[in-house]
């Protein structure tokens, strides 16, 4: 039996802490350390008070999924359009799909997953790729 990389976090304990995105807030859930880097887990919520906007970019990533647990959001995503995500909506971002986010609620929360747990987000110029 191994507990090598067991973690459990509670909301009653929970952090939130400023991230990529300065108009959201972060909760670590202790995945990354865990998983010694492979996979990132956390739970994000829009941050009172803020501004939003959104500049089209990408992900160097390997998987992301995001499940929302209250409000809605609204991403651009390349060859969908605008998708809106509420309560209980489910996204599989595949590696590098151009996307940006429309718009959002003020009690928008939602669990992302990421692979690796460190991954590189870069600006584009648009949603649609030159290619498009």
């Amino acid at each position: 039996m191994t507990t090598r990389g067991f973690v459990a976090t509670h909301a009653k304990d929970a952090r939130y802490e400023r991230g990529l995105r300065s108009f959201f807030e972060y909760r670590d859930l202790g995945i990354k350390t865990a998983t010694e880097g492979r996979v990132d887990a956390h739970v994000i919520r829009a941050a009172a008070g803020t501004g939003f906007s959104s500049q089209p970019h990408l992900h160097e990533t390997a998987f992301q999924l995001v499940y929302v647990l209250r409000g809605w959001i609204e991403f651009e995503y390349e060859g969908h359009g605008v998708v809106r995500l509420e309560e209980g909506s489910c996204v599989h971002q595949p590696p590098g799909i151009r996307h940006r986010e429309v718009g959002h609620s003020d009690d928008v929360e939602m669990l992302e997953v990421v692979m690796p747990g460190v991954f590189k987000t870069v600006e584009v110029a648009s949603v649609e790729g030159p290619e498009a």
